[in-house]
């Protein structure tokens, strides 16, 4: 799905996406050189084959759970906030805070908890394939080589997320919002394509996600280890009754 954003804010350390430009508004007149790079690393065309994966929407389509505009919108903010918001944001900054004191060991840890945390076998798959599609990806765009300690370990999406990050020197609250916004078009394109929805739709759910990003960016910085943890019944319920459900579409 095309994104109908524009990028109205930057500092020395993040970038905003998450507001429309106002008639009245300038643009700014110079990007940071990662701009490009985010952009790219966002982009549904990167291929990583996410648009293969729907983390149990296709299981709640089939339900009755997901049926029309308000509960697909319902359906991917409430899995924003409580499962993407809890687990894999605050441990993209941790495993990016990491890499940027090149401590590859702390990076390494913080990726074997968030992949032990998977509810459901798809959804650890899932988080394999797509996190070693983007490692060989870094690799052929000689980003990351052989030799890194990272290449060693079967990575989470989101732990590759946050070494290509590091690596193309995207700022820790950007990388999250890109990885936010990623994942919020990704869920919002799965509905359109299982549900009677019209692209204005899916444009709707957006611009509510859209909404929703700065607040589940702050408490995903401010959260303690302690508190790290995602709390989504239905999400967990979904995804793993996908694994046994007969006609599909997506992977998980």
């Amino acid at each position: 799905m095309t994104t109908n954003l524009i990028i109205t804010t930057v500092t020395n350390t993040h970038m905003s996406i998450a507001s429309p430009m106002s008639q009245s508004a300038q643009p700014t007149a110079q990007l940071p050189a990662w701009t490009a790079s985010l952009l790219r690393l966002v982009s549904p065309g990167l291929p990583i084959g996410g648009y293969a994966y729907s983390k149990g929407l296709e299981h709640a389509v089939h339900a009755g759970w997901v049926r029309d505009e308000a509960s697909a919108r319902e359906w991917i903010l409430g899995l924003l906030e409580h499962a993407i918001g809890q687990l894999d944001a605050p441990v993209l900054l941790r495993v990016h805070d990491a890499l940027q004191a090149h401590d590859a060991s702390g990076a390494v840890r913080w990726n074997a908890i968030l992949r032990a945390h998977r509810e459901s076998e798809e959804l650890a798959l899932e988080d394999a394939q797509i996190g070693a599609a983007l490692r060989r990806l870094l690799g052929t765009l000689q980003v990351v080589s052989e030799d890194d300690e990272l290449t060693r370990v079967e990575l989470s999406y989101v732990a590759a997320f946050a070494w290509a990050a590091v690596r193309w020197q995207i700022p820790r609250l950007a990388a999250l919002e890109g990885y936010l916004w990623a994942t919020l078009e990704s869920q919002t394109s799965a509905a359109v394509r299982l549900l009677p929805l019209g692209q204005s739709a899916g444009q709707r759910v957006l611009s509510a996600g859209l909404l929703r990003l700065p607040p589940v960016i702050e408490r995903a910085s401010q959260l303690t280890d302690a508190d790290i943890g995602a709390v989504a019944p239905r999400f967990a319920m979904g995804s793993a009754l996908h694994e046994t459900q007969y006609s599909r579409l997506f992977r998980s």
